[in-house]
């Protein structure tokens, strides 16, 4: 049987399981900062390039950094919530097959541990140590690629992103309330892109990838965003 090359490595060490732990804050954590910098900032530059009505702008981005912030949470307790439900469906399913057939399992460990590179004769004796200590962990790991003691937590996802939303929203929302008029568009261009060069180079920093290409990534994307609505915005505001 082979191995599922998709899942983390069953033999990873502590830096690899700090790896998928901080892998998971970076999704809930650093992303949700930046949807909430881009979508705000794109929002309000909109906004800015239509009305120079303080009123309005602050309105605006109140509503919007609320109303961005409980969606991207109730997403991501969502998303994780099935995630968890499936593993706990997996390891629901893998227990009934440890009572139901268990030599069928313990082959199916021995399997595992040959595509690791062991010997068969090794194999089936790491296969029944590993089964006397805890056969549904060592099948949660190896087959199913799941610690059994880590599953996720979508009330920690949720909370997260609404704070990171929340927090990456009020770049914008100060740049495009706080200077004059004219200065409140292209202080926030800049302010933005700068900030989401500081996310960019965060998240490759945690995930351990090269920073510039996410830099890139992330400030290519910010700057279209809000050159779309500048311009949608200043059509707008012409018309009206």
């Amino acid at each position: 049987m082979a191995r599922d090359t998709h899942r983390p490595d069953i033999f990873a060490g502590p830096d690899e399981e700090a790896m998928s732990s901080r892998l998971n804050w970076l999704r809930a954590g650093v992303l949700g900062a930046n949807d909430g910098i881009v979508s705000i900032a794109a929002m309000l530059v909109g906004v800015a390039a239509a009305t120079t009505d303080l009123h309005i702008i602050i309105i605006t981005a109140i509503a919007g950094i609320v109303g961005g912030a409980l969606s991207m949470g109730v997403g991501e307790y969502v998303s994780v919530s099935a995630q968890r439900d499936a593993e706990e469906a997996l390891l629901d399913r893998e227990r009934i097959w440890q009572r139901a057939r268990p030599e069928w399992e313990r082959e199916q460990l021995v399997r595992l541990n040959m595509d690791t590179g062991m010997s068969e004769a090794t194999a089936r004796a790491a296969a029944t140590e590993q089964m006397a200590k805890d056969p549904l962990d060592i099948h949660a790991r190896m087959h199913l690629g799941i610690d059994p003691d880590d599953l996720t937590n979508p009330w920690a996802a949720g909370v997260a992103s609404i704070i990171a939303f929340t927090i990456g929203g009020l770049t914008p929302l100060l740049t495009t309330t706080l200077p004059p008029a004219g200065w409140r568009i292209p202080l926030t261009f800049v302010l933005v892109i700068a900030a989401l060069a500081i996310t960019g180079y965060v998240s490759a920093y945690i995930a351990k990838s090269p920073p510039t290409k996410a830099v890139l990534r992330n400030i290519l994307g910010g700057a279209i965003a809000m050159a779309v609505t500048y311009g949608i915005g200043t059509l707008v505001g012409v018309s009206l």
